[in-house]
């Protein structure tokens, strides 16, 4: 029996990927978005992809889902070149975007419908599908709603139904619980990590919000001017930048300005009547400050120790 072919085990292979927008007619603009972008994303994964505004997070994401094409570089996705094949890819992929745009006038019911029959499903098939979705992510109140009834959360709970009508492979979500209410970004969340858990499904998500790529990302990479910095979990993250353990102190008196110069100690700074010292390692520095603190004959009212936020990553790489 002839062996089956091998299944790639990167669901995402792109290489210095460029992508530059051109605009104006008399006075030519031009405006690169991607300079160079490598990724790869196994298989399984849950891929977190976090810039600031305009670093270009959604470029990268529409080339890869074949929504733009690159000017340069290369990318395969699920083993496909996503611009030589588009359509063979475009069946076993998905999206949805934290500004959704659907008709006004059509139904919930009937925008997961329409979609649905873009992917070939039609009769009971359809109709099962688009039940479940509805349920899935609390729609059946609104499925005779029209889109222009919508809350914006209820619209991006429309969008991500959707983008799962055809059960895809790779899903690419955009800022997927951008202005939803809390209660409704965790079940959202808790319906993503479902996904992989589940069924396996890669996902490749844009985010603002550090918890949610947190909790949710095995990896996550960060992007500025067109550009992938870094990448990796968020504790290898953290030290790759560089950023210690926290060690907060309530001291009488409040700064001793030693502080600065004891070994291990990276910063020092002061925050609601916190000092706080980022140190290199937590478990070594802080028997060492409590003995010179004592030495010194400086009163500790209060001590806590807590790792770098991945906040505190973000702004040191978008500086």
């Amino acid at each position: 029996m002839a062996p089956s072919a091998a299944v790639p085990a990167l669901a995402i292979d792109a290489h210095e990927v460029t992508k530059t927008f051109r605009s104006g007619w008399l006075r030519r603009r031009e405006t690169a978005a991607l300079r160079g972008a490598t990724l790869a994303v196994e298989r399984g994964a849950i891929f977190g992809l976090l810039g600031p505004n305009g670093a270009g997070k959604t470029t990268l994401l529409s080339i890869l889902a074949t929504l733009l094409v690159p000017d340069g570089g290369h990318a395969r996705v699920l083993g496909l070149d996503v611009a030589r094949e588009a359509a063979a890819l475009r069946r076993r992929i998905n999206m949805a975007s934290g500004r959704p745009s659907f008709l006004w006038s059509l139904r919930v019911e009937e925008i997961i419908a329409f979609y649905g029959r873009l992917y070939g499903l039609s009769g009971g098939r359809l109709r099962r599908r688009v039940g479940t979705l509805i349920e899935q992510y609390e729609l059946v109140p609104f499925r005779r709603a029209q889109y222009s009834e919508l809350s914006t959360g209820l619209k991006q709970r429309v969008a991500l139904a959707k983008a799962l009508v055809n059960d895809p492979e790779l899903l690419f979500l955009d800022e997927p619980t951008l202005g939803l209410d809390p209660d409704v970004s965790v079940r959202v969340r808790q319906h993503i990590a479902a996904l992989r858990r589940e069924q396996g499904m890669t996902i490749v998500l844009t985010t603002h919000y550090m918890r949610e790529a947190e909790e949710l990302c095995d990896e996550i990479g960060f992007i500025k001017a067109g550009r992938i910095l870094a990448r990796g979990t968020a504790d290898a993250l953290k030290r790759q930048i560089g950023l210690g353990d926290v060690v907060a102190l309530r001291l009488d008196p409040p700064r001793p300005p030693w502080l600065a110069e004891v070994p291990g100690v990276l910063r020092v700074a002061e925050s609601d009547g916190w000092l706080e010292l980022t140190v290199d390692e937590a478990d070594k520095r802080v028997p060492e400050l409590l003995r010179a603190l004592s030495v010194e004959g400086v009163e500790i009212r209060n001590l806590r120790v807590r790792e770098p936020e991945l906040e505190e990553v973000f702004v040191e790489l978008a500086r």
